[in-house]
């Protein structure tokens, strides 16, 4: 194979293989695999035949990647990690179809992680070491433990409300890391009976709701949204406890805590948003701009991306 190099010790029974690939010591690849370009597969991997790497994946020592996996472009796996294709297996016992399993693109699995087979880990996710992967990774998710929980999402750092006495009551908002999303600190008066905050159209709402719900008694495990929406705008108030929010435009990704009725979100259409981290008592009150619409709602992340994709190419 032209541009590959093969280390001495190394089998490599497929033709397949892309150029820059680099195939260290003890390495087997079967006939049948299909390598992309610039890979790095490093010393003990064994990848059987019905196995599909694209283009600058980096394999790192002592992994195994049977039938049925598919590695996307730029994912890295790192060392001991165990993929399966097997929910039920026993020795010698063939009769059954294989599960396939899919890293996306620019997804990252630490060392010693055991992937069940049948799952998506989805682009740029992280998984962390030693996890154990039971169901699908969402994109961007940071994953860890036995079995795996969502404990962050890569690339988003946390963006605060304007705490200022300029900023109080005033209605003024500031930007966070996604431009079309906006934070707004919400009136508050006090007095001896106790606090009240309010909101009113035009001067601190951004649009005028037509309908409202209530997310409550949410596990701290568990994640809601995942979703953008094509014409919908939302106003999203944590009116008691906390919770976590991650809001991402397709270029640019940000998380905001939302702990206090005085604290507003602004998530306008095409803006994918994702809750998490709910305290025990939280109490999220979401306005939104339509009545429900299920067509309205963009739940594939890549149809997401291509839509925000589209309207940047517009005239």
């Amino acid at each position: 194979m032209k541009d590959v190099m093969q280390h001495p010790t190394a089998l490599v029974g497929s033709k397949n293989i892309g150029a820059g690939t680099r195939i260290w010591a003890f390495v087997n690849i079967c006939p049948g695999a299909v390598i992309g370009t610039d890979c790095n597969i490093c010393d003990h991997v064994f990848i059987e035949n019905d196995v599909v790497i694209g283009n600058r994946v980096t394999l790192k020592c002592g992994v195994f990647v049977w039938d049925r996996v598919t590695l996307e472009d730029d994912v890295f796996i790192g060392p001991g990690v165990a993929f399966t294709n097997d929910l039920y297996p026993r020795s010698k016992d063939h009769s059954r179809d294989y599960v396939p399993t899919l890293v996306r693109h620019g997804a990252s699995i630490g060392a010693n992680a055991t992937i069940l087979a049948g799952v998506t880990i989805g682009m740029n996710a992280m998984v962390g070491a030693g996890s154990v992967v039971t169901k699908d990774v969402p994109p961007n998710a940071i994953v860890r433990g036995n079995p795996a929980r969502i404990e962050g999402y890569a690339e988003t750092g946390i963006s605060e409300f304007v705490t200022s006495d300029a900023a109080q009551g005033s209605g003024v908002s500031n930007l966070s890391k996604v431009p079309s999303v906006r934070l707004i600190n919400m009136p508050e008066i006090a007095d001896l009976r106790g606090m009240l905050s309010f909101g009113e159209i035009g001067a601190h709402l951004p649009f005028t709701p037509k309908r409202y719900f209530l997310v409550y008694d949410v596990p701290s495990k568990d994640v809601r949204g995942e979703h953008a929406h094509r014409s919908l705008e939302q106003l999203l108030i944590c009116v008691k406890g906390s919770c976590r929010v991650v809001v991402d435009d397709g270029k640019n990704r940000d998380e905001v805590t939302l702990n206090s009725p005085r604290q507003a979100l602004y998530i306008p259409a095409r803006v994918w948003g994702i809750q998490y981290k709910y305290s025990e008592d939280a109490v999220l009150m979401v306005l939104a701009s339509e009545k429900y619409d299920a067509a309205d709602y963009i739940r594939n992340y890549d149809e997401f991306l291509k839509i925000v994709s589209d309207d940047s190419d517009s005239p």
